[in-house]
């Protein structure tokens, strides 16, 4: 099992067993995979987002992101995330305290994971693509759907550009910056981004929630939902948990 596999017991949380197979031993693994209830908050739209961001300090579900899957890669920074919905969007508000710092993507498109990054992958329950949103510390999005890791159709510029964000660091380009930062990333996903009918939403979707930054001194890989893989991966829907609308 994962090292570090606890979940929050605050209202609106829950945890349930699932059975994957370990190909390593040929034998079956209980992994616990984590839901959430997104509550309903209409008074977040029409805000600007560092409005949305105070606000949600009280009226959104708060998840630590704290489980580490890979041993190897043990630097765990505290990171933390609020969620929340409107009638037309999704709100994500990630908290991080930890080493160092880096942006080096500064357009949307560009990969951002080896940044200081976070990152929200969801799937519809009818769906068999998911779709990735990931941002790094300056708010640049890569965002993408598909069935797999590879073979992924990007956003348009128009889509990208629907995606509301706010950021406590400064919108410019830097390399990595050694020592001890505390930053803060908003954002508002549409929910036709996602592929659902805002109007209708689902009963649940999979989804699962990331913390990483590959090229920094200190490089982790921590995730909300437990993952059972050898490696580092996030693009495994099979290991999503469920967030329940």
């Amino acid at each position: 099992a994962p090292a570090n596999n606890r979940h929050l017991t605050k209202e609106g949380v829950s945890a349930s067993f699932l059975l994957f197979p370990n190909k390593n031993t040929s034998t079956t693994l209980h992994m616990m995979m984590k839901t959430l209830k997104v509550p309903y908050c209409p008074e977040l739209d029409g805000m600007d987002l560092k409005s949305v961001t105070a606000a949600m300090e009280t009226i959104a579900l708060r998840q630590s992101l704290d489980t580490i899957n890979w041993p190897e890669f043990p630097y765990k920074p505290i990171v933390a995330f609020d969620i929340a919905r409107g009638d037309k969007e999704l709100y994500l508000h990630y908290f991080v305290h930890g080493l160092s710092l880096r942006a080096v993507a500064g357009r949307d498109g560009q990969y951002v994971h080896p940044d200081s990054c976070v990152e929200f992958f969801m799937r519809r329950n009818d769906d068999l693509f998911y779709t990735n949103f990931e941002f790094n510390c300056i708010g640049t999005c890569l965002a993408a759907r598909g069935a797999g890791r590879h073979d992924r159709t990007p956003l348009t510029d128009d889509e990208y550009r629907k995606i509301r964000r706010y950021t406590t660091v400064n919108r410019e380009t830097f390399e990595e910056k050694k020592g001890i930062y505390t930053w803060e990333v908003t954002v508002a996903i549409p929910f036709e981004l996602m592929g659902l009918d805002a109007a209708h939403l689902p009963e649940s979707i999979r989804g699962n929630f990331y913390k990483c930054a590959d090229s920094t001194e200190n490089p982790h890989y921590v995730t909300w939902s437990p993952i059972e893989l050898p490696s580092p991966d996030y693009h495994c829907p099979e290991h999503f948990g469920e967030l329940h609308f």
